[in-house]
């Protein structure tokens, strides 16, 4: 193997290469010391492909006199043979984990794993977006062109998120917008849906971002303890729901914990007992790690069940005790999380991984999969029971479909 110069990025080209694009969008690379070419990138080995039209305010034409295609900047006159869209360039997604190269790390942060890439016209939906990391994802995404519908319970609390994005970019304030959802309810979840369908057609980003943590002991209306039904029943049966809202270029992604690897659930008769506690057997803690490893057998379960849709599902874990208002409830946990808060993510860094899961070109095709600081990680063994994840699916429908008859009659 050829050896190649010291370099802090991978994808910087060695002296002497260059970038060319054919007439299909292939990314072809030159050699121009040695008169050679390839069609792999000569240090990731990983081919790449430009889509999408010219920038704005470009356009190619076919010069006589050259007797090759140049590229025109209409505004600045500029002429070049190089195709402007190379910038710009994905590398081709992959069938295999394995070869997904890591790109971005625990320090990565969201607006970087953007770089570059142009949203416009893509719709996320992500719940709970009016603060915290589901804020800083609907920031960052809304930043590069995307819509972003706030599925929040506050009007206030998420009309003062967008006037916060607004304020920092006025142009977004036309691409976000607040819808109600309140996960507490099942009824709220319906009307939802139903208010959604009216105005899309079609979602790109599904963020199940919203959660509780550290509740003292309460039931929804639905009678189910809180942790379990905002944190995963309502997020189940919101997805199931939305499901004709979905295609192939649809991805979605459940926030996780690393918590989920101290839950308690058992693998063999799972009941509703074990999910939805009764108050003598609740821990706050407890319910928090177990609705957290619900969210990863969802995910995977889910990933599995609209495989040949092309659906790409993920689970995530954002990161360690991140200062937001997700410890609001409990004095001892406020205190915790400002103690470690200078050895946390920002919530730049803490929203990384669900944009990364959501945006990035190389994990077309996959699914199922756990990821902590944008790279894929073995979530744990009970999340990987195959029994347990159809017992969780087969026990979420019962519920919905149980409560929201008794409602009806």
């Amino acid at each position: 193997m050829m050896s190649l110069p010291d370099t802090d990025s991978e994808d910087e080209l060695p002296p002497g290469w260059e970038e060319r694009a054919t007439d299909d969008g292939t990314v072809c690379y030159v050699n121009q010391q040695n008169k050679t070419s390839q069609w792999t990138h000569p240090r990731t080995g990983r081919s790449k492909r430009i889509t999408g039209e010219l920038p704005l305010g470009w356009e190619k034409y076919y010069d006589e006199q050259l007797k090759k295609f140049i590229f025109l900047n209409k505004e600045t006159q500029q002429r070049s043979n190089v195709d402007p869209r190379l910038a710009f360039a994905v590398e081709e997604p992959t069938q295999n984990v394995a070869q997904v190269r890591q790109r971005f790390d625990s320090c990565s942060t969201a607006l970087q794993v953007l770089h570059g890439k142009d949203l416009h016209g893509r719709i996320a939906l992500i719940t709970g977006a009016n603060c915290g990391i589901g804020f800083e994802t609907a920031r960052s995404l809304s930043q590069h062109g995307c819509e972003i519908i706030f599925a929040c319970r506050s009007r206030a609390s998420a009309e003062a998120a967008i006037d916060r994005i607004a304020q920092e970019r006025p142009s977004a304030r036309a691409r976000c917008r607040f819808v109600a959802l309140d996960l507490s309810s099942l009824r709220a979840v319906q009307q939802f849906v139903q208010e959604i369908k009216q105005s899309v057609s079609h979602i790109d980003y599904l963020i199940l971002n919203a959660g509780v943590f550290a509740l003292p002991y309460a039931r929804t209306v639905d009678g189910l303890e809180t942790t379990f039904q905002v944190s995963h029943l309502s997020h189940f049966y919101l997805t199931l729901q939305l499901e004709t809202l979905f295609d192939y270029k649809t991805r979605i992604v459940v926030l996780s914990s690393e918590s989920h690897r101290f839950a308690n659930l058992p693998v063999d008769n799972l009941a509703v007992h074990h999910l939805s506690p009764p108050a003598e057997k609740y821990w706050s803690m407890m319910a928090y790690n177990n609705a957290k490893l619900c969210n990863v057998l969802f995910a995977q379960e889910l990933a599995q069940r609209w495989k040949q849709r092309g659906i790409s599902v993920f689970s995530v874990h954002p990161g360690n005790m991140v200062s937001t208002e997700l410890s609001r409830n409990y004095w001892f946990y406020r205190w915790l999380f400002a103690i470690v808060r200078i050895f946390t993510k920002s919530l730049q860094q803490a929203a990384a991984t669900s944009i990364y899961c959501a945006t990035a070109n190389e994990l077309t095709g996959l699914s199922g999969l756990y990821f902590n600081n944008c790279f894929f990680c073995e979530p744990s063994k009970l999340s990987k029971s195959a029994a347990l994840q159809q017992q969780l699916w087969q026990l979420s429908e019962h519920l919905v479909s149980e409560l929201l008859e008794n409602q009806s009659n």
